[in-house]
């Protein structure tokens, strides 16, 4: 009887040295292993950002998908900061693969694990003591007409906003079935509870816990003080017009983006293939945003009860 050998797949930054050096090692530490294991560079999930002089990615977000992964892969370890966790979330989220990060960064807000702790961390994915927690992605089209012109898969957030030295801008703005609104600010950033802690939580919109099945709209820079941050269902789809006369910049995730045209719209919406995140131990959100970003501290003058 034949036998498949279980696959695992590696992604990481082929441009930073520790990270590829992590690479060499782990495989080194895998080839005497019943796995076999595919790697891939992070840089296939950066689509980059589309100028006017730049074939616009008409291909949808699955082409971000590396060559020799596929859904029968236990999961793919990714070496990096929290850039490569993005663009790794695009190459494995299409095909449900999971992902474990081990931190080679800065902040790493999105990993899981750090260098110190690879070897323990290894050798818990081989004897498969490891759980999985789905986190929401959206889909990000820009359409014109009936023609999709770009496509990407957004774990973070979706922002569009004004190019420098340019004036205030104009967004018509249509929540599902709601009656569409007008904001006036320098731009808008759709984003996901995983992208509350990032771009949106500098904007002044409000840190949401992974679990809430919603969406964030939050204007940047608003010329209103009724302006605030939205919240509502991620069922529904979320389409963006740009009432100005100017182009706009959109940015996704950091690491993707193109030029919209006041012809253009913007089309946002859950996507049906969840980023699929390892967790090695109780992924407790509020310690994180404790040890990351300092919430909830005790403050130094608080007056001792004993």
């Amino acid at each position: 009887m034949y036998l498949s050998v279980p696959r695992l797949g590696l992604i990481f930054n082929d441009g930073k040295e520790l990270s590829l050096k992590t690479a060499l090692s782990i495989q080194k530490r895998l080839e005497n292993s019943a796995y076999e294991l595919v790697t891939a560079s992070s840089s296939g999930g950066m689509v980059g950002f589309a100028t006017p002089d730049k074939h616009m990615r008409t291909l949808g977000y699955n082409a971000c998908v590396p060559e020799g992964f596929d859904s029968s892969m236990k999961l793919a370890i990714v070496l990096g900061g929290d850039g490569t966790v993005l663009s790794a979330a695009r190459q494995t989220a299409p095909i449900g693969v999971p992902i474990l990060t081990i931190n080679t960064g800065h902040l790493g807000f999105l990993a899981e694990t750090y260098l110190p702790d690879l070897d323990r961390a290894i050798q818990q994915v081989l004897l498969e003591k490891w759980e999985i927690e789905e986190r929401s992605s959206l889909v990000v089209s820009v359409m014109r007409g009936d023609q999709r012109r770009w496509e990407a898969l957004c774990l973070n957030e979706m922002a569009l906003h004004r190019e420098p030295l340019t004036s205030m801008c104009h967004f018509e703005i249509s929540i599902g079935r709601h009656a569409p609104v007008d904001i006036s600010a320098d731009g808008v950033i759709l984003s996901t509870p995983t992208g509350s802690t990032a771009y949106s939580l500098s904007a002044g919109g409000p840190v949401i816990t992974p679990d809430c099945p919603v969406l964030q709209l939050t204007p940047i820079a608003p010329h209103s003080l009724a302006s605030r941050a939205l919240v509502f269902s991620d069922l529904e789809p979320v389409t963006v017009f740009p009432a100005t006369p100017e182009r706009l910049m959109m940015v996704v995730d950091g690491t993707a983006g193109c030029y919209v045209w006041p012809e253009d719209r913007v089309l946002i919406r859950k996507s049906n293939h969840p980023v699929r995140f390892v967790r090695l131990s109780d992924h407790e959100f509020f310690q994180v945003l404790r040890n990351k970003l300092g919430w909830g501290l005790p403050h130094v003058a608080k007056p001792n009860r004993n």
